[in-house]
């Protein structure tokens, strides 16, 4: 390696991605539901409750949206248009009889969150038994892929988030694609294997545990009354995000859907999506 490649490098290492805090504004919730009668005066009412964060903050008009008033996807995306929310409340399969198996969100649910650029923010569906709808939000959690430098996922999770609350950061590293990257390193001479092992984990999981500290540090100065609370670690994704959702009795799971290079659910949204059916999602 040359001097001028061990410079780069350690430039590199030092550089830390720092959190920007942006403003979060809503102004009208458009719940969207498949029911009628009293059960919207309900429903609505059990989503008002869970988001009196908001109420606090923003003051949101809930504006329902009813079976009766869509009868196709279509339909429903030119309510959307008409109404411009600035967050879409809903459940799974809706207008649908799947709502009873564990195996898809419904085709109104995957075109809300992929085909509009308003956050959707997914209950347990009001005829399941999967869960309830949760008193607030206490306890929240952000989590993604890469989480350095995902701004606005932080800052969507941090409004969400209850005063005096807890927000969980959580960045968990695949353990089968390290494997697989150190089984090729494995067969270079030139690179010693349990030192690459070493240093590119190290590497992999101080960007995040970096990127928290900024969080917690710009949260702070703002006079957020939150507590942030990192999850960094190695592991299998789908299992590790679950299993730390029911041990922290999370209320609301906060996540990317959209991807910039094609139309289908970001990384590991969908999975997660179709696993916590008992646990609010906010689809970003």
């Amino acid at each position: 390696m040359t001097q001028i490649d061990q410079f780069e490098s350690v430039f590199r290492a030092a550089y830390k991605e720092q959190f920007q805090l942006r403003d979060i504004d809503i102004r009208k919730v458009l719940v969207v539901s498949d029911l009628e009668g009293d059960a919207i005066a309900t429903f609505t009412k059990e989503a008002r409750s869970f988001l009196s964060v908001l109420e606090e903050r923003d003051q949101p008009e809930f504006i329902p949206c009813p079976g009766a008033s869509y009868d196709r996807t279509t339909a429903l995306l030119e309510r959307v248009a008409q109404m411009k929310p600035d967050l879409i409340c809903t459940y799974r399969n809706l207008k649908s009889e799947a709502w009873q198996f564990p195996h898809s969100l419904g085709e109104y649910l995957d075109v809300l969150a992929q085909k509009t650029e308003v956050p959707v923010l997914v209950l347990p569906h009001p005829r399941g038994e999967d869960g309830r709808i949760p008193g607030d939000t206490n306890e929240v959690m952000a989590m993604t892929d890469n989480l350095a430098g995902e701004h606005r996922l932080v800052n969507y999770a941090a409004h969400f988030t209850a005063q005096n609350g807890t927000l969980f950061l959580a960045h968990i590293e695949d353990e089968s694609y390290f494997e697989r990257f150190l089984g090729v390193i494995s067969k270079i001479p030139e690179i010693p294997t349990d030192v690459a092992r070493e240093r590119i984990l190290q590497q992999l999981l101080k960007e995040p545990r970096d990127y928290i500290a900024s969080c917690t540090k710009v949260l702070g100065d703002a006079k957020e009354h939150i507590k942030v609370e990192p999850m960094v670690s190695l592991g299998h994704r789908l299992n590790h995000y679950r299993e730390a959702v029911a041990a922290h009795d999370v209320d609301l799971v906060v996540m990317n859907t959209k991807h910039d290079d094609h139309y289908a659910m970001h990384g590991m949204a969908y999975p997660l999506a179709v696993e916590l059916r008992g646990t609010p999602l906010l689809m970003l």
